[in-house]
């Protein structure tokens, strides 16, 4: 699976971090790897995209302080993707190796794809967590 749901998200954070550093924000030396990544995967794919509308708007998007992208922009970068890995081994493999770099080095910061994380949690009884960009979850207790 090449993750592309996780490429868009990754994409934006791209572009929020790269909105950041122009308005004058430091990155942190454990930030480096990370934005390394970051930077290969947005090379990897701008170099398969091009101008592509849907990548232009997430960029738009992200440099206005938006905290994540429109679902409509996501969807068609998610649509604009998928039809480049399908059409295109060479990226799909490209794409899946600069996604795993980034998830490598977020890792490595302890943090995940949004910067949650969950751990030294104690539940007793009934219980739910959702995480993520547009988590969704359904709960439903008793008889059904």
């Amino acid at each position: 699976m090449v993750g592309i749901e996780l490429a868009v998200g990754f994409l934006f954070a791209w572009a929020v971090r790269k909105a950041k550093r122009v308005a004058g924000r430091m990155d942190t030396e454990v930030d480096l790897t990370l934005d390394a990544g970051m930077d290969r995967l947005h090379r990897v794919v701008a170099a398969r995209l091009g101008t592509d509308p849907a990548l232009e708007r997430m960029i738009e998007e992200a440099g206005s302080g938006t905290p994540e992208p429109t679902d409509r922009t996501r969807q068609r970068l998610q649509l604009a993707l998928e039809e480049a890995v399908e059409n295109d081994t060479g990226f799909a493999e490209a794409l899946r190796e600069a996604v795993a770099e980034v998830r490598s080095a977020e890792s490595a910061a302890g943090a995940g794809p949004t910067g949650n994380t969950a751990s030294g949690n104690t539940f007793h009884g009934p219980a739910a967590i959702s995480m993520g960009d547009h988590s969704r979850q359904e709960n439903h207790f008793g008889a059904s």
